[in-house]
């Protein structure tokens, strides 16, 4: 099977990468389900611009700078930021269909924002996206979808080695096949999946940043995963997270006894970045022995919820909770790999003809916390930038030949019994010592479970064979290692990684006010 360029991944980064090559490149897209199956298509909040008057581009920097708490590449972050505006236009034009009112699109406002900048479709931005994209893409006649077939290993051709190409498991027809091509772009997504509690999709088990490690790329900032302030409470929650528009439109967190506590953990309160107020959610939950805090709306007009989050409504309504009347129970919840395989805004990693965006990449973007809302603006910039770069210094794929596995072959095998019970095990190690709160000890503890699976894994992997739960389970293994190992690299607390046993970073304050001062 050949094509000019083949896509890991079907979220917006994926998608939008596809339809800018359509028109002049064959494109393979390649997803593990379907279209719906990603990251992106579950976000709830929107799409950070700066659309509103009084707004800026250099305001936005500075808002990603702080949020990033010093680590963001500001050339990196205005670049992006730069193409906001112009990203929500080209979205416009696919057919996706913002809130509006009577001034134009409707703006809400996030944690770590100084103003309203969020482009939204109501609390389920994402799903409207994936929608408008996904139907572009199955009636484009140059885009081939593979679902159902998941990633192997990337394809080597070369010396010095370019990627020329993936083998693929087709999970229905349990046969593996190799699939050439010029280019690779991973759009894989994260690795939310390494966590017991996530609002990632069951999908998003870090693939994409596995295989690049397994041929030769470098990753970068794997130690700061973002946790959700807030993620439902529920024993059928499933991962659904409660937006943080919610605390934008005057949201509240509340313990049982309804005092406020944000104020006492920093002077934002509820609007203050996510790594803030996870670890106060997780301070006053561990110090009070509680399994949740309380998330309070109820003040807000019932219409008003109806109208601007009738998504969390009707969620919440079925579970027997009515966000109009009472609190939403709430708790933190593993959200956002804001590390990932090193590539520049357009995309180009380490090796030839390898490309990594969205969440699979480290642009520089996102530093050591998330700005809200910069990640689905980061998948359209970056993919689209990416389809750009590939048709202008890259040629369409020549006879395939030569190719090498980036990785150890395998023949198709059915899963092994203990593949889920290794894997709760994972999770639940990664949980309790790499979460919110980290430690040297809990560290240590995680690094010798890890690299035991991880060494395991690809031991077994070589002997027994693929299955869509081997090939899950060794990527999650490796990058949790990868995690751990960055973890206990940094000495000190920064961001999403917080370790009791490390002294806080200094203020990221003069480092985003040199870097706004670079033109």
């Amino acid at each position: 099977m050949e094509f000019d360029v083949i896509i890991i991944g079907s979220g917006l980064a994926g998608l939008a990468a596809a339809l800018e090559l359509a028109p002049r490149r064959r494109v393979a897209l390649v997803s593990k389900g379907g279209l719906a199956d990603s990251a992106s298509n579950r976000a709830q909040g929107g799409i950070a611009a700066p659309l509103a008057a009084g707004d800026s581009v250099q305001a936005h920097v500075r808002d990603t700078l702080v949020a990033g708490a010093g680590l963001c590449d500001a050339s990196a972050a205005r670049a992006i930021i730069g193409q906001a505006c112009g990203a929500i236009d080209w979205l416009r034009e696919q057919g996706v269909a913002f809130s509006a009112d009577s001034g134009g699109l409707h703006l809400t406002r996030e944690g770590g924002h100084g103003q309203r900048r969020i482009a939204h479709a109501a609390d389920a931005t994402g799903r409207a996206i994936v929608a408008a994209l996904g139907a572009r893409a199955r009636a484009t006649p140059g885009i081939t979808l593979l679902e159902r077939h998941c990633a192997v290993d990337l394809l080597l051709s070369g010396a010095p080695a370019a990627c020329r190409g993936v083998r693929l498991l087709d999970l229905r027809g349990a046969r593996v096949f190799d699939a050439a091509a010029a280019h690779v772009v991973l759009a894989s997504g994260g690795a939310g999946q390494v966590y017991r509690t996530t609002t990632a999709p069951p999908a998003a088990t870090g693939d994409g940043i596995a295989m690049a490690w397994r041929a030769g790329c470098r990753v970068a900032n794997l130690e700061f995963t973002q946790f959700h302030p807030t993620g439902l409470h529920h024993p059928q929650a499933d991962g659904f997270l409660i937006s943080e528009a919610v605390r934008g439109e005057g949201g509240l967190l509340r313990l049982p006894g309804g005092e406020r506590f944000m104020p006492a953990h920093d002077p934002r309160a509820e609007l203050a970045p996510r790594d803030i107020v996870a670890r106060a959610i997780q301070a006053e939950m561990s110090g009070r022995g509680l399994d949740c805090v309380q998330l309070d709306i109820s003040h807000q007009p019932a219409e008003f919820l109806r109208a601007h989050f009738p998504t969390i409504h009707a969620r919440c309504l079925a579970l027997g909770i009515d966000m109009a009347a009472v609190p939403i129970p709430v708790a933190p919840a593993a959200h956002y790999t804001c590390g990932g395989v090193v590539a520049d805004v357009s995309g180009r990693s380490d090796l030839p003809g390898l490309y990594a965006v969205g969440e699979a990449a480290c642009t520089g973007l996102h530093g050591a916390n998330r700005l809200a809302s910069n990640s689905l603006l980061e998948c359209v910039v970056t993919g689209r930038a990416a389809a750009r770069d590939i048709l202008l210094h890259g040629a369409a794929s020549g006879p395939a030949g030569g190719l090498e596995l980036a990785g150890d072959a395998a023949a198709v095998a059915p899963p092994a019994a203990d593949l889920a019970r290794l894997r709760h095990e994972l999770r639940a190690v990664m949980s309790r010592d790499v979460g919110v709160v980290r430690s040297d000890a809990g560290l240590r503890r995680a690094a010798a479970t890890t690299g035991a699976l991880r060494a395991e894994m690809q031991a077994r992997f070589e002997r027994e064979g693929a299955s869509l739960e081997m090939l899950e389970l060794r990527n999650l293994a490796l990058v949790a290692d990868l995690i751990v190992a960055a973890a206990r690299a940094r000495a000190e607390s920064r961001g999403a990684h917080f370790n009791r046993d490390r002294p806080p970073a200094e203020t990221a304050d003069a480092h985003c006010a040199a870097a706004l001062a670079i033109p």
